[in-house]
């Protein structure tokens, strides 16, 4: 008997191979280039991106009416700086909070400029690219009302 049929070798001298073997090995010698999902932002995140473009506006805003007070003769000014001073730092506390949410679930804004009267952005969403553009008054608007909500949110919180 040759030495290939002793023992353990018979099994040796097998070299026929089943398909889904011969199909796995192929793939592994060439294996494809995996094909990203691309998830587009949910609502929340959607609200987030807003946030990442108001929040500064509104700081911006905040900011300076403050020192329009600083200069004026007004009786209560002083109450009107430290309550600017109280506004602006609960809006950069919620901007930060914002950033660092946006970063931790990979999206990224950017500005893009562009010669007409709207305000144009474009954002980064895993994988997902796409152009922002948000109206004058809407950003007005949304300003005011969420400048409406943090301060009564101080007043609330002031009462207790």
């Amino acid at each position: 008997m040759s030495k290939k049929l002793e023992g353990n070798g018979r099994w040796e001298s097998s070299r026929m191979m089943l398909p889904q073997h011969k199909e796995a090995l192929i793939a592994r010698q060439n294996p494809e280039p995996e094909v990203k999902q691309v998830q587009k932002p949910t609502a929340e995140e959607h609200e987030m991106i807003l946030n990442s473009i108001l929040l500064p506006m509104m700081l911006t805003m905040v900011e300076k009416n403050g020192k329009e007070f600083e200069v004026s003769t007004n009786m209560l000014r002083k109450y009107y700086i430290a309550a600017t001073q109280i506004l602006m730092n609960r809006i950069h506390t919620e901007m930060v909070k914002n950033k660092n949410e946006l970063k931790a679930r990979k999206i990224k804004v950017f500005e893009d400029v562009r010669p007409d009267e709207d305000l144009h952005y474009k954002y980064l969403c895993r994988g997902y690219e796409y152009p922002f553009a948000i109206m004058r008054d809407v950003v007005r608007s949304r300003i005011s009302i969420m400048m409406g909500e943090y301060i009564t949110g101080l007043l609330i919180k002031m009462k207790e």
